[in-house]
């Protein structure tokens, strides 16, 4: 129990799963807000080109920002 603890790269997967799927849909919401402000309404094929971009970048922020906070979070303090 105690290695499941202590093991970074798990928890570093879990936050970064646990907070994909809702700044994906965040991203995804802007973006489509975004561009229906700039050229009107939009269709369902530029919905999901701007879904596919949505998941890409959410993925990489979530990636970047678990591994950050989980190395700021494991490491040791300072005597």
């Amino acid at each position: 129990m105690e290695y499941l603890l202590k093991a970074q790269w798990l928890w570093t997967l879990v936050l970064g799963v646990g907070l994909y799927f809702p700044v994906r849909k965040l991203i995804w919401v802007m973006s489509v807000r975004r561009a229906e402000r700039k050229h009107g309404p939009t269709d369902e094929e530029k919905r999901e080109a701007l879904k596919k971009r949505a998941y890409i970048t959410a993925a990489l922020l979530c990636f970047i920002f678990s591994v950050l906070y989980t190395n700021t979070l494991f490491q040791t303090p300072q005597p």
